[in-house]
């Protein structure tokens, strides 16, 4: 049985930097709260209200929270990883350091042990509940398909269920690549933020300017990594001039928006040429910029408010299930608006008043369902403890090749994770595809990468030695 939330709340070290956990459940239900505004439904299909009302696309520039969730990210894996080294470090000195090893290899097995700890530790905390969605929703389609169902909004909802799933492949890139980022940010600071940086103006330069093709795709790394760049910067308190960093980044972003070949919208519109999310530009991590920028100026009076026992408590709750939350959303959202259409409930033309109208009372449901729905699957997003013994005995044995096998599966994880969020679940008995860096994958096919992957990150993981208990606020 699990601790309580007040008696995690309760043992919350002084050291903890609370605002961090506030920012993180905060920007995943900004997210949501957003999904379930925008979406445009008919019974057709599903726009997008920001494409139906332009006039709203600034709104974006506040509502669209994702950078602060990947700035928050960096943050925590710095902290998380550093503490895996140390603790290795420690283990080693206890038990006459690393002569057992010898030299070089041995500080290398070392790394390795640490990196694949590391990534089991996150994949464990990412991917228990993310295959749990995708197994339910895999066999629901497959019995509706079967049936002879899958069209009118059945069939949009199949497809889309699974688009928010593009989060997780973007941070599992992340989880993979903190080690050798997190070096170069210790080596050069806010130089390697730069370098990423110089990196996404250059894609893009290629991309508008010299009508480079495909290239816009690399600026899905560099554009994120730079903005989880970010948090380690955050993490060694070198983020000292955050009105600078808003400053610059709001304004660099409206030249960019006003003189440049980038949309208004910080999320993409159905039918744009260029679209701002996917793949991300310039614009965007300016947009980023300003709002990081932003959240560290709120810093201070957040803390205070984040002192009062209840505040807190409610914080440590929402963390506790904000991945499950986010993952089943669009589920309760879909829900809604079937229910709707079941008992013969009109659906307003989007935008009008009458739809204006129904907005608290179609967030309400939504809200509801999504927390039922939590309260069914939120257990698969408990962290799971090593047994007494598990990681010891085979920790020098299992340490070479752990990293290059944690690597391995990681990679796999990320590209059946995105793949799905791709393909989604509509058509699954036709075989319907969808392109992957050029490569048709299907859903059982994604779903099998990342079921594979994530076998290899355990295997790595479990030979380690190295203790990776997941840090809960």
């Amino acid at each position: 049985m699990g601790s309580s939330v007040r008696e995690l709340a309760g043992a919350t070290p002084a050291t903890r930097d609370r605002y961090v956990d506030l920012l993180r459940v905060a920007s995943l239900g900004a997210v949501v709260l957003g999904h379930w505004l925008m979406a445009a439904v008919t019974p057709d299909g599903v726009g997008n209200l920001l494409a139906v009302v332009p006039a709203l696309q600034p709104l974006t520039w506040l509502l669209q929270v994702m950078p602060v969730f990947f700035f928050v990210g960096g943050f925590s894996h710095a902290l998380s990883y550093r503490s895996l080294l140390r603790k290795r470090t420690e283990g080693s000195g206890a038990s006459g350091g690393s002569g057992a090893s010898g030299g070089s290899g041995g500080s290398r097995g070392s790394e390795d042990s640490v990196y694949s700890a590391f990534l089991r530790a996150r994949l464990q905390r990412l991917l228990r509940p993310t295959m749990v969605f995708v197994l339910v929703w895999g066999a629901a389609a497959l019995l509706v398909q079967l049936l002879g169902g899958g069209g009118g909004l059945t069939g949009v909802t199949l497809r889309m269920v699974t688009q928010p799933l593009w989060f997780i492949g973007i941070y599992l890139a992340m989880v993979a690549f903190t080690p050798p980022l997190l070096k170069l940010h210790e080596r050069y600071g806010w130089g390697a933020f730069a370098g990423l940086a110089g990196a996404a103006v250059a894609v893009d330069v290629l991309r508008f300017a010299a009508g480079v093709p495909y290239v816009e795709f690399l600026n899905f790394a560099f554009v994120w990594l730079a903005v989880h760049q970010l948090g380690f910067l955050r993490a060694d308190g070198r983020v000292r001039r955050p009105a600078l960093l808003a400053g610059a980044g709001l304004v660099t972003a409206g030249a960019l928006v006003a003189f440049g070949p980038y949309p208004l919208s910080m999320v993409g519109m159905p039918g744009e040429k260029v679209s701002n999310m996917a793949p991300p530009t310039l614009a965007l991590l300016c947009h980023g910029l300003w709002l990081v920028g932003a959240v560290e100026l709120l810093r201070a009076p957040a803390a205070r408010l984040l002192e009062r026992p209840r505040v807190w408590r409610t914080v440590v709750a929402a963390n506790g299930v904000a991945m499950t939350a986010f993952l089943w959303h669009l589920t309760a959202m879909f829900g809604v608006y079937g229910a709707m259409l079941a008992l013969g409930v009109e659906l307003p033309e989007p935008a009008s008043a009458a739809w204006w109208a129904q907005v608290p009372l179609r967030i309400a449901l939504a809200a509801a369902l999504t927390a039922g729905l939590v309260a069914a699957f939120r257990a698969f997003e408990r962290p799971v403890s090593a047994p007494p013994g598990a990681a010891g005995a085979a920790g020098a044995a299992g340490a070479t090749g752990a990293g290059p096998l944690a690597a391995l599966g990681a990679t796999l994880c990320l590209l059946g994770v995105l793949g799905l969020s791709m393909v989604g679940f509509g058509g699954l008995l036709d075989g319907r595809t969808a392109l992957l860096i050029a490569i048709p994958v299907s859903a059982p096919a994604a779903v099998a990468m990342t079921l594979g992957g994530w076998l290899l990150v355990e295997r790595a993981g479990r030979g380690t030695g190295v203790r990776a208990g997941i840090q809960r606020p």
